[in-house]
């Protein structure tokens, strides 16, 4: 087995933070539904002739638009409204001109480079209407690096809004890219797809920790599905539960706990244990099959999918067991629960007359929505966020990874090459 190590500067090219200026954050959280921030992201001002700099600046604040594109948070003001103000001029900035335009958050961005040959990405955000600047901050990067400066300054627009950031999350997934089932990750929008796993054997449904350096899945590497948790910055694999049919490990929002299904004791029971898979207990003790658990974001309570019903249905249930409550009533299969961040969602799939699509439940209102109409869809995961979703489907034919918003729009494809199924996105 080839043996693999994620180093932290190959996973997230480390890079250097320094803050500018800071008047504090703004209070402001958007809430699904209400009309995003209008912001205004003119072109950097360069302050270096290098060529080589000013291309990677340029192709820096192209991604840094398509995150906040895709944020669901921000909306920009159109380029072509730049051409009726006068240009941008960072010494003297003219905050009408850009009220005039429509904008209420104005972005100056300068790209210099250092004595060491690093490009420095400086960032200035400031609210038009007080003429204030929110905040400050500078990232800096080799040659390489350009994606990820671009969301990390992405990232930090996020967090000042009250929000959560996204742009440098992860998702894992399943791949026969390379002929055989393996465990890969990317980005939230596809790029930088790394392989993880290197062996002859069926390697499935993978999760990632909450802070990036541990994925679990099953593998069938000793001829039976044993769970793995590997340590992405070490090179080390470690067996949490074999004998039987072990899977669906995932870890809680808050990556204390690590939970998973287990027939090793004869029959598909949920375990919990600590976020190394030490100190197991098991949870569910019955003869019917529990299996799929997902913590909810308090650590409180286990959704699942259980067929004490007859049907594969699904439940929660508090973290010790007590308390179950059947939350779908439809539907022949329904499988693959998935709590939003903020604990009022639950994604699932389910199979009605036939087909596999993804449904969302709301606790509070009781509602359920469909997302998907189209192709086999299955294996929904939250971004950070909770305003995107990824999934695998058969849109288009060969099962592929797509993500979608909240309410099932904006869809993409991440995925081209071979099958691509069971996708992850860290929490």
């Amino acid at each position: 087995m080839r043996k693999i190590v994620i180093s932290a500067l190959s996973l997230f090219l480390l890079l250097s933070f320094s803050p500018l200026f800071s008047q504090g954050k703004i209070g402001i959280t958007i809430e699904k539904g209400v009309p995003a921030i209008t912001v205004a992201i003119p072109k950097p001002v360069f302050k270096t002739k290098d060529t080589e700099a000013i291309k990677m600046g340029n192709y820096i604040i192209g991604v840094f638009k398509s995150d906040l594109d895709f944020s669901l948070v921000f909306s920009r003001v159109p380029d072509g409204f730049y051409s009726y103000i006068r240009p941008l001029n960072p010494e003297r900035i003219y905050f009408k001109d850009w009220e005039s335009i429509g904008a209420k958050i104005l972005v100056v961005t300068e790209i210099s480079k250092d004595d060491e040959g690093e490009i420095v990405y400086g960032m200035k955000v400031y609210d038009v209407k007080t003429q204030r600047m929110i905040f400050g901050k500078a990232f800096k990067g080799k040659k390489g690096s350009e994606r990820l400066i671009a969301h990390k300054a992405a990232d930090q627009m996020m967090i000042n809004f009250g929000e959560k950031p996204v742009f440098s999350s992860k998702i894992v997934f399943v791949s026969t890219r390379d002929g055989n089932k393996e465990i890969y990750m990317m980005d939230y929008d596809g790029y930088n797809k790394t392989r993880l796993t290197y062996n002859k054997y069926i390697d499935i449904l993978p999760s990632i920790s909450p802070d990036k350096t541990k994925i679990a899945y099953t593998s069938y590497r000793s001829g039976r599905p044993d769970l793995y948790i590997q340590y992405l910055y070490e090179g080390r694999l470690k067996r949490v539960s074999k004998g039987g049919v072990n899977y669906g490990g995932r870890w809680s929002f808050d990556g204390r706990y690590f939970i998973f299904t287990s027939s090793r004791q004869g029959n598909a029971e949920i375990y919990i244990a600590d976020e190394n898979g030490d100190n197991q207990k098991r949870v569910t003790f019955n003869r019917w099959v529990d299996s799929s658990p997902d913590l909810s974001p308090s650590g409180t309570e286990i959704a699942l999918t259980s067929d004490r019903s007859g049907s594969p249905q699904i439940y929660v249930i508090n973290r010790d067991g007590t308390n179950i409550r059947r939350i779908t009533f439809e539907g022949t299969y329904n499988d693959s629960p998935s709590w939003s961040p903020d604990g009022e969602y639950l994604l699932f799939v389910s199979r009605i007359e036939g087909r596999f699509d993804i449904y969302k439940y709301n606790f509070r209102t009781r509602a359920y929505t469909k997302l998907t109409s189209r192709g086999r869809n299955e294996n929904p995961s939250w971004s950070p966020d909770g305003r995107h979703i990824v999934f695998s489907s058969t849109i288009g034919g060969s099962p592929q990874i797509y993500i979608m918003d909240y309410r099932g729009l904006r869809l993409k494809r991440l995925t081209y090459k071979g099958t691509n199924t069971m996708p992850f996105w860290s929490k």
